[in-house]
């Protein structure tokens, strides 16, 4: 069964940084399409990056400061989030999918989802 728990996330100044974790259970990282994603409150749960064993894939909305990476010893997806802003306040989400290659960003492509983590940051 896999299994994935999302940990880092806290409330931060903007231009700040923080990195959040995802770490795994059930299947290798290194072998997996893992994504995350963020839902900001009375909006809709949107993709921000993903990465499987081909690459890595950034939704046009994400910006520079977004940058997803793995530990594979660790089995651990990483989100670090450089220079922060007030609209990037959400949960953050960590999900997989069952093709192991990340097709595309769509929240309806992925069947496995950690509890998130929240991420505030304040002007």
């Amino acid at each position: 069964q896999v299994q994935l728990l999302e940990s880092g996330g806290d409330s931060v100044q903007a231009g700040g940084s923080l990195k959040l974790s995802c770490t795994a259970s059930g299947l290798y990282v290194s072998a997996s399409c893992l994504a995350w994603f963020r839902q900001a409150p009375g909006k809709e749960r949107e993709g921000v990056a993903s990465m499987d064993s081909f690459g890595t894939t950034y939704a046009d909305s994400a910006k520079a400061g977004f940058i997803i990476s793995r530990n594979n010893d660790k089995n651990t997806l990483y989100l670090r989030i450089d220079s922060p802003e007030p609209e990037d306040t959400a949960i953050y989400y960590c999900a997989s999918n069952r093709l192991g290659v990340c097709a595309d960003l769509a929240v309806s492509t992925y069947n496995t989802w950690g509890q998130g983590t929240q991420v505030t940051v304040s002007s």
